[in-house]
């Protein structure tokens, strides 16, 4: 999977001061083997990204065992995070990207809500700069939030809605990516065009259905709200 320059400017920068480590747990749980050489691994932007189970991740995140960087944007983020995740947006983690200063062999996982679309994008633009062990959460952060794993932000507790949209590209961008971004806000969503060039983005939003997106494919842009962009399928 691929996401062409032009899309690039649609990701924002990262500001944080999170290490990416969890908080200080009140038990740490016995140490156990994973086997992440076992992990389905997804190819983004040409690159295999292992997909961890979030089982597992918990276990690391319990244990101070790995850095959780979040894909999303900034008003994702400070609406609700993983406690202790930084904020790194996909794909190449804008500027002031804090994962910049950690280890090139420190364990990283990124995640998203989408479940990976993003979180994958953001982790093999890691594992192509040289990191070393680098996964993203396979099952997204809404996964994390329903489990009640420790999480921070203005709307953690938030009644999100599921919303799709459906719609249609040129077959030969496929594996290339569209962008979903809200008009007014620093949000943003991210899918795969397929081998027939369908999509379908999937959006978990507090917000009203009246709020204002834009879809932008390889070849169009389209804005109107949730409500008119999962009213139809999307077409130029």
């Amino acid at each position: 999977m691929a996401i062409t320059a032009s899309f690039a400017g649609c990701f924002g920068n990262s500001e944080t001061t999170a290490d990416g480590y969890g908080p200080e747990p009140e038990s740490v749980p016995n140490e156990r083997s994973i086997d992440t050489d076992s992990y389905e691994t997804k190819k983004f932007d040409g690159i295999d990204v292992p997909l961890a189970s979030i089982d597992d991740v918990f276990y690391w995140y319990q244990r101070q065992e790995a850095r959780i960087a979040d894909a999303r944007q900034s008003d994702q983020y400070k609406q609700a995070h993983i406690a202790g995740a930084v904020l790194s947006s996909a794909p190449d983690g804008g500027s002031n990207d804090p994962v910049a200063d950690w280890s090139k062999d420190d364990r990283i996982v990124t995640y998203c809500a989408c479940p990976h679309p993003l979180s994958g994008l953001r982790a093999a633009s890691l594992i192509d700069n040289n990191y070393e062990e680098v996964y993203a959460i396979d099952e997204g952060f809404i996964s994390w939030l329903d489990r009640g794993y420790p999480a921070k932000g203005t709307e953690v507790n938030a009644d999100r809605a599921t919303y799709k949209i459906h719609g249609q590209s040129d077959p030969a961008y496929a594996g290339e990516f569209v962008i979903l971004e809200q008009l007014e806000a620093d949000r943003a969503e991210a899918a795969p065009i397929q081998d027939d060039g369908s999509y379908t983005l999937q959006l978990h939003y507090a917000g009203s259905s009246n709020d204002r997106f834009a879809v932008e494919t390889p070849t169009y842009r389209i804005e109107g709200s949730l409500k008119e962009l999962t009213g139809s399928v999307v077409t130029t």
